[in-house]
């Protein structure tokens, strides 16, 4: 396994992962027709999901890859190990959207990219190293920004700083 180095941590909050899925489907209505829609499970299904509400897309589907896992420390950063698919879908993906959250060092890319070669490949999110490999993305951040998703955090109380709170790092 290759631990993969982050330096900071960036969160992305429902609000702006709805209005970036929002901004997604708008530029794939432009391309489509559409015949259906490829999770790339489990990070791609709420993308999807909010795509196939936009466009009113009903056949959706799943590619069931694995290849993180958590380190020794149970820390939220991963380890990445070996891309695993765990269920395929039948066909080259012509006329789909293959639907993703984030396409990192592009190893899970690549393995369903290959899958599926004729799909249109979307994420919402991109870094440098997997860029290639989608055919449109949202946004791009730094190979090394460790991207916390809403669904993998919990939002609590933070103590005033005047009050003994500490300050996070701010932005480069």
């Amino acid at each position: 396994m290759t631990r993969t180095p982050y330096e900071d941590e960036i969160v992305i909050s429902w609000p702006e992962l709805h209005r970036d899925a929002r901004f997604l489907s708008h530029e794939l209505h432009r391309k489509g027709p559409w015949k259906g829609i490829i999770a790339v499970t489990r990070g791609g299904l709420i993308p999807a999901a909010l795509v196939a509400r936009e466009l009113d897309i009903r056949l959706v589907d799943t590619v069931c890859v694995t290849s993180y896992e958590a380190d020794d420390a149970g820390s939220a950063q991963t380890v990445q190990g070996e891309v695993r698919v765990l269920k395929g879908v039948s066909g080259d993906g012509d006329g789909y959207l293959l639907i993703d959250d984030l396409v990192d060092t592009g190893r899970t890319a690549r393995v369903v990219r290959e899958l599926l070669p004729k799909a249109y490949f979307a994420t919402l999110y991109a870094k440098p190293a997997g860029r290639p490999i989608v055919d449109t993305c949202v946004k791009e951040f730094k190979q090394n920004k460790w991207i916390h998703f809403p669904w993998d955090i919990e939002y609590k109380f933070a103590t005033p700083i005047k009050d003994g709170g500490r300050a996070k790092p701010g932005p480069e």
